[in-house]
C-alpha cells in the first residue's frame, strides 16, 4: 500500500488511489489515512455469511467508483458479487499456476524448487486461478527458511505491483482467452474517458 501510494503521488504515474479498504486492521489503512486518503472496514465478522459480506464489500467499492480494485494482502476470497462489478488486479508469493493458496512460499520451499517469484493475476472465482498479467522470478539460496525467502519476494512484489498498477491504468488492457494483453486494443478497457 505504501509502495503505491508513494508512486501515485506523482501524477505522470497515471493512477489515483480513491479509497482503501480492509477487513480487518492494517498498516495501509494507517499509510492512506496519513495520506488523507479515505478508507473503510468491512469486518467479516460483521455479516451472517460470506455472500452477505461480499455484498457488503461491493457496495462499499463502488461507492468510490474505481477503474481497478488491487488486492495486496488482503486474504479472502471474493465473490462473485465483487468480481462481477469490479476489475480485481492480486499479487501472490510464487510464480502461478505453481503453489496456489496461503502456504505458497512453504509450498514451494517444500517442493524443492530452485526458482520462485512473485505473480501479478487478475481474480477470477478460483483460487489464484486468474489471467497473469505479470510474473517476476526469485532464486531460492542456499539456507532460506519461508520467513526469509518470502522478505525477497515482497521486495519484488512491491516493485512489480507498482509497475504493473501504472502500466494498467496508463495504457489500458484487454484479454484474450487467458492472456493479457496491455495497451489500447478494439473492446480493450482503455478509453480517454477512465484513463
Amino acid at each position: 500500500m505504501a509502495a503505491l501510494l508513494d508512486a501515485a503521488a506523482d501524477p505522470a504515474y497515471g493512477a489515483q488511489i480513491v479509497a482503501v479498504g480492509a477487513d480487518r486492521e492494517a498498516a495501509g489503512l494507517a499509510h492512506a489515512e496519513q495520506a488523507g486518503i479515505p478508507t473503510f472496514l468491512i469486518p467479516f465478522s460483521d455479516y451472517a455469511d460470506r455472500a452477505e459480506w461480499n455484498r457488503a464489500l461491493a457496495a462499499r467499492i463502488s461507492g468510490f467508483t474505481p477503474d481497478l480494485v488491487v488486492s495486496a494482502g488482503f486474504m479472502r476470497i471474493l465473490g462473485r458479487e465483487v468480481l462481477s462489478e469490479h476489475t480485481v488486479v492480486n499479487i501472490h508469493p510464487a510464480l502461478l499456476p505453481a503453489f496456489p493458496g496461503a502456504h505458497a512460499v512453504r509450498d514451494a520451499l517444500a517442493y524443492g524448487v530452485k526458482v520462485t517469484g512473485a505473480t501479478a493475476h487478475f481474480v477470477d472465482e478460483g483460487v489464484d486461478t486468474g489471467p497473469v498479467i505479470e510474473q517476476v522470478t526469485v532464486r531460492v539460496e542456499d539456507g532460506d527458511d519461508a520467513a526469509v525467502l518470502h522478505e525477497r519476494i515482497k521486495g519484488v512484489e512491491r516493485r512489480m505491483l507498482v509497475d504493473v498498477v501504472g502500466r494498467l491504468a496508463r495504457q489500458g488492457w484487454a484479454l484474450d482467452g487467458r492472456q493479457v494483453k496491455l495497451g489500447p486494443a478494439p473492446g480493450s478497457y482503455a478509453t480517454e474517458e477512465n484513463r
